[in-house]
């Protein structure tokens, strides 16, 4: 069976119908993640390179939980800022590496002009950041996870709630781990640890796993300032 299928939407900008290429959901486990859930595949089709979508005629590009319908104000500024400038260009079929970086990225200048909410545009620059890390891109890859991160801490700081949802204070975390802010890491993994209120066995254990990690880590480090 063919991983990839054809299926059709609607633009939220110009209403055009197009099609799109989706991946079948029997195909979507991945066989092994990373501790920030970065996905490797088996089958060599990776899900997250069709989550965003682009417009064949006007440009418009958005994830599967983007916005659905665009005020006239807000398609005025898109074709004002991006739209003017688009070249129709077909992205639904198989998808290079490189074909979804540029289709992250334009998601992501989009939903930044649009004022789309802080925690798409985290998933966004979390989602490029992983596209790297699959290019063994180190220095970018790291330059999005911070992006990334500080933006995640923005959700943390306004969405209701937020201080007991046990994911988001675990990728902040993490973030912080891998890009070597362990004091940071240890914080917010001790959030997710010492919070009687948090019920989410996975992420405890998680956190903990990494708490314990980055303590190792440092334990080498005074080792090898040592020797």
């Amino acid at each position: 069976m063919d991983p990839l299928y054809l299926s059709n939407t609607d633009c939220p900008c110009c209403a055009t119908n197009f099609e799109i290429t989706r991946v079948r959901p029997s195909f979507k486990n991945p066989n092994r993640s990373d501790t920030d859930f970065c996905g490797y595949y088996k089958n060599g089709v990776n899900p997250d390179f069709y989550v965003v979508r682009i417009c064949p005629s006007c440009g418009y590009s958005f994830s599967e939980n983007g916005v659905k319908q665009l005020s006239d104000e807000d398609k005025a500024i898109y074709f004002a800022e991006i739209g003017k400038h688009w070249v129709s260009e077909y992205f639904h079929g198989e998808r290079t590496i490189q074909q979804a970086l540029t289709a992250y990225k334009r998601a992501l200048m989009i939903a930044q002009l649009m004022k789309a909410e802080n925690r798409l545009i985290a998933g966004l620059l979390h989602h490029i950041a992983w596209l790297y890390r699959y290019m063994e891109q180190e220095q970018d890859e790291q330059r999005f996870l911070q992006f990334a991160l500080e933006k995640y801490i923005v959700v943390y700081e306004n969405e209701e709630n937020s201080e007991k949802n046990a994911k988001l204070l675990y990728i902040i975390g993490e973030l912080n781990k891998r890009t070597g802010q362990y004091s940071e890491a240890v914080k917010w993994f001790s959030r997710v640890v010492n919070d009687k209120s948090i019920m989410d066995a996975g992420m405890i254990r998680a956190s903990r796993e990494q708490w314990k990690d980055i303590g190792e880590i440092l334990a080498q480090q005074r080792e090898s300032n040592l020797s």
